[in-house]
């Protein structure tokens, strides 16, 4: 079960669920869609990109003001941590890719009449930074220079790559594409399976990917072997995959409960997925996994925000219902703070360092 009673709106004064949030947290009322959200990989702010085309960012530390940046003339359609500390990395409809920081916006590139809806960095050696615009994901060195251009069959739906950042993931009609970043001569591995593939994940180890489906199912390629992985059985789309930091489990959303396929040994296949705090006919929408301990956070459609543990399911109410469906989620990269927003333009961050 979600131990989250139904029907306790998060409007009303001491709800159970909401200790963590009173105790450890922050939270905001703005009057836009929550898009996204993203943390400095720097530690120093969380951010939140908004429908309205503003960024808002909270500092860390100090229980200050939110700072707000307007950094796309339409809406933000994508947010990620940037390559480098400091700032966050923002794509929008009006076709520019944007560097977010305190002190204001820098402009990486733009595309007029275009849309960025998917951006990716990678902040490890090497770093890059990498952006979708239709069909093309475009590369960029940490300095802002273009690296390459990448092009596929479609547009692109979702951009991932491994722990290490050697190879970067998209998903598009047909499939998905692999490639890898520092290639001197780009030559994709295809990896080819017919329909409408919307969102993609690569597993830690960058052994597998998965993509997600039209069709509410995911599929994914074994990369030593080229099996195919067929993972159906949701009642809804799945928007939301993340793999835990070991990559055993990949959590889903899509249905009741959060979804989790077994990725340790040889994948999922002929194996049932672990479902945990499910219970109350309520949907998962968005899932994001610890960056270092076997824990997933999950948020709901009715605002809902938890946290449960793979190995023995216990889960731990964040922030309780009542506040609109859960949009965005993301952990800080140390794992100590999380961060969420809702459709009604909700937003809050927790804080779980030891005391």
């Amino acid at each position: 079960m979600r131990n989250a009673a139904p029907g306790v709106g998060a409007a009303e004064a001491g709800a159970p669920e909401d200790v963590l949030l009173r105790e450890r947290g922050r939270s905001f009322a703005w009057d836009a869609f929550v898009v996204a959200c993203a943390f400095d990989p720097g530690g120093g702010f969380a951010a939140w990109g908004l429908g309205d085309g503003t960024v808002r960012l909270v500092t860390l530390e100090e229980r200050t003001d939110p700072v707000t940046v307007p950094a796309h003339e339409g809406a933000v359609l994508a947010l990620a941590p940037d390559c480098t500390a400091g700032g966050v990395l923002a794509g929008g409809d009006d076709g520019r890719l944007m560097r977010v920081s305190p002190s204001g916006v820098e402009e990486i590139a733009a595309w007029p009449g275009r849309w960025v809806e998917h951006v990716l960095a990678w902040a490890g050696k090497s770093p890059w930074r990498a952006a979708s615009v239709g069909k093309t994901v475009h590369l960029f060195e940490a300095e802002g220079v273009r690296r390459k251009s990448l092009d596929h069959p479609s547009t692109v739906t979702g951009l991932a790559t491994d722990a290490k950042g050697r190879r970067l993931a998209a998903s598009h009609y047909g499939g998905a594409s692999l490639w890898f970043a520092a290639a001197k001569e780009d030559r994709p591995l295809k990896l080819e399976w017919k329909g409408s593939h919307i969102g993609i994940a690569v597993s830690p180890d960058g052994r597998y990917v998965v993509t997600a489906m039209q069709e509410n199912a995911l599929h994914g390629w074994r990369l030593e072997d080229g099996a195919h992985m067929r993972m159906t059985g949701y009642p809804a789309k799945t928007k939301s995959l993340s793999f835990s930091a070991n990559g055993r489990w990949l959590a889903t959303s899509g249905a009741e409960s959060i979804v989790c396929w077994p990725f340790d040994g040889r994948g999922p296949m002929g194996r049932a997925p672990r479902e945990l705090a499910g219970g109350d006919t309520v949907a998962v929408t968005r899932v994001a996994c610890h960056p270092e301990h076997e824990v997933v956070a999950a948020g709901y459609a009715d605002g809902l925000v938890l946290l449960a543990e793979f190995a023995s399911g216990t889960v731990l109410p964040v922030a309780g219902p009542g506040r609109g469906p859960v949009s965005a989620l993301a952990w800080s990269t140390d794992g100590r703070w999380l961060a969420w927003g809702t459709e009604t333009g909700f937003a809050a961050l927790v804080d779980f360092a030891p005391r």
